[in-house]
Parts: structure tokens; sequence; C-alpha cells
């Protein structure tokens, strides 16, 4: 009689063994993480922000297109004029303007992950040709890439949607576009680094194919600066989406984006100061949170800024 064994007990010390591995690195991310109070800050803002973005058919008191024309540029509450029925005031043909700053949230949070998504992928899969391929292959991507780079970010992006025609999803595409050559050089260098080192000629001894070698082997040592670009770039992407719905050539009214809401109330700078300034205030301080959040990442994830 041949005696067996139970394959999911024997596994069990080893699951063990790894969920033990992770829950400390866990723990080692968020102990450097934790130490910039800068960025927990910034983290509870983002999550804040997330809740209100999901949430906000519930939260907001009104709908962000619903007009009340016996309301028109009425103050916020705690001014001469104001009423608790518009907290911050309504806007110039009478929309709750805290209503329309909910929603934006929406938009922020959506051309955030929507533009990094397409600049990280594109980024990262150019990058991973260039830097393991090298040679002409290398030399055309990142000479196309330093083109890219020798243009103003926000010029370029007023370029090309320019080209493609206003409104939101093409000034995505083109804010997108312009980040592109950021992930490129981070993951060519990485991968230029990672490419001599014992456990890559190991893998490519032991019969694994280029794209193996590069998404399996090479990429997954190559994502900690990734990470930290790509946080920086969610807050480069709704300010420049800001900017070009201010110039017009972004979201188009009556979205209630925050970039199109501030170029719809400038005329009324000197006469409802409300209608610019709360705006420019929700920008600023998603902004700054996704700053602080990007600060906090790298502090936790480069080996050479932790302490002992």
């Amino acid at each position: 009689m041949v005696e067996t064994t139970n394959p999911t007990r024997a596994d069990m010390p080893l699951k063990k063994v790894a969920r033990d591995a992770r829950r400390a690195m866990l723990g080692e991310f968020w102990h450097y993480f934790a130490e910039n109070r800068g960025a927990v800050l910034g983290l509870a803002l983002f999550v804040l922000l997330v809740v209100v973005a999901i949430f906000a058919p519930l939260i907001a008191p009104h709908g962000p297109a619903m007009q009340d024309r016996s309301a028109l540029l009425v103050p916020p509450a705690w001014e001469a004029g104001g009423s608790s029925t518009y907290l911050l005031g309504t806007d110039a043909v009478g929309r709750d303007l805290l209503s329309r700053l909910i929603y934006g949230a929406r938009f922020s949070l959506f051309i955030g992950v929507v533009v990094v998504g397409i600049s990280l992928v594109g980024g990262i899969l150019l990058g991973l040709v260039a830097g393991y391929f090298r040679g002409w292959i290398d030399i055309v991507i990142m000479r196309v890439m330093d083109v890219i780079l020798s243009f103003p970010s926000l010029l370029l992006a007023l370029v090309l949607v320019a080209v493609l025609g206003p409104g939101l999803v093409n000034a995505m595409i083109s804010v997108a576009l312009v980040l592109i050559p950021h992930f490129v050089r981070l993951t060519r260098a990485a991968v230029m680094a990672e490419a001599g080192k014992d456990y890559v000629v190991s893998a490519r001894v032991a019969g694994a194919g280029p794209v193996r070698l590069m998404l399996k082997t090479i990429l997954p040592n190559c994502l900690a600066p990734l990470i930290v670009q790509a946080t920086l770039s969610f807050s480069e992407a709704i300010l420049d989406a800001a900017a070009l719905g201010f110039l017009g050539m972004g979201a188009q009214p009556p979205t209630p984006e925050w970039g199109t809401m501030l170029a719809e109330a400038r005329e009324f700078i000197l006469r409802a100061w409300w209608v610019v300034t709360f705006p420019g205030l929700a920008i600023l301080i998603t902004v700054l949170a996704v700053n602080l959040i990007g600060d906090g990442l790298r502090d936790a994830l480069d080996p050479k800024l932790k302490r002992s």
C-alpha cells in the first residue's frame, strides 16, 4: 500500500511564511510612509475625495445642472444675503456651487485614473522595449521622447487637443501623450540597471524568452520609481486637464469640471468671489494631497531614504 501525503497540509507552512513575509513588507512600508505626516494628511484628504466622488448623488444637496433662476450669484451662507439652501452660494445661472464641486470630484478622479493608466501602460511598454533591446530601437524611441519633452507640457497638450478637437476625452488623451516620456525614461533606466544582474542572466540561460524576461523577471523590480511617478503624474493630469478646461479646450459646459467652472466664472471674479475661489481651492487641495502622497511613497519605496 502506497502512502500518500496531503499536498494541502504540506503547502501550509510555505503559505504561512509567504503571508508573514507580505505582512512584514506591508508593515515596513506603512512605518516609513507614516513617518511623513504630510503624506498621511494627503492620504486622508484623498480618501475623503474618493468617498465624496463615489457617494456624490447622496451627498450633494442639489443636482449639478439644476438651476434656480431666483437665486443668481447668491453668496455663501455665512455672508449677508446668503442662504442655508446654498451653503457655498450659486453661480451666474443659479446652480448650487457645492453640488457642482462634489460632482466635479468624480471628473477629477476619472481624469487622473484614465490619463495615468494610458501613460503608464504606454510608457512601460516603450521603456521595456528600449531598455531591453537597445540599438536602433532604443535610439528611435528615446529621440521621439526627447522631442516631446522639448515642448512645455501644457503647450503641447493644448496643440494636441486643438488638433483632436475640444472635449474631455481628447483632453485626457492629449495629457496622457504628454506624460508618457516620463514613464519611458524611468522604465528604460530601471531595465538597463536590472538587465545585467544575475537573476536575469539565470532566467535567460534557463530558456526564458524576451517577453517573459521583460514582463515577469525585470518589470516587477522596476515598479518602485514608477509608482511614485504615477502618483505625481496623477496630480499633474488633474492640473493640466483643469487648465485645458479653463482655456475652453477641455470639458465643455455644463459639465461640472473644476477647470470649466473657473472658465465660466472668470467674468464674475470681482463681484462674486466665491464662484472662482472654491473651484480653485478644490484643485489646489486635490493636487496638494496627491503630491504629499507621492512624497510619502518615495520615502517608503526608496531604500536610500530609509533610516535604520
